[in-house]
């Protein structure tokens, strides 16, 4: 296995298991309901808008791999899009889940020499610096998730 399919893989161990956590998105969020997914805990985002924050990266840098430009704003990654019922929720997960599998799929075609290039533009660093923040963010915020998923479940018992 190269280099860039290693980080392929632990970018997708994140989101489908098999990371040294033991814990990844698709488990996680298996049994969370639409309710679940929109219920505010106290001050916290709710899990959907962070399913979509996370994503909105995600889906940014994919397409950078695709060869568009980046095209982001911070200021735009926490508007998920209203889920009023399970197959709102259903699209969401299931376009992150889409976009995950693709994003592994480019970077395991990267050649790994990319991976010292800066990406679109000197300040965001290297290609390496912005996977391997992807995969850090997605770990911080399933984190939240599954906290998230626990504290509405003890509160309703």
């Amino acid at each position: 296995m190269n280099f860039t399919q290693q980080i392929a893989k632990h970018f997708k161990d994140v989101y489908f298991g098999g990371n040294w956590t033991s814990v990844n998105f698709k488990d996680t969020l298996a049994d969370v309901s639409w309710e679940e997914a929109i219920t505010k805990f106290n001050s916290l985002n709710t899990i959907a808008t962070l399913v979509f924050h996370t994503n909105y990266y995600v889906d940014v840098v994919l397409k950078v791999f695709q060869g568009e430009k980046l095209n982001a704003s911070d200021k735009f990654s926490f508007d998920c899009p209203p889920i009023a019922s399970p197959e709102d929720w259903a699209k969401l997960m299931s376009k992150a889940f889409e976009d995950a599998e693709n994003f592994a799929a480019a970077i395991e075609q990267l050649p790994e020499q990319k991976l010292g290039e800066a990406f679109e533009d000197e300040k965001y660093g290297n290609y390496y610096r912005n996977i391997h923040g992807i995969i850090e963010h997605c770990h911080y915020h399933l984190g939240q998730i599954a906290l998230i998923k626990k504290m509405l479940r003890e509160e309703v018992n």
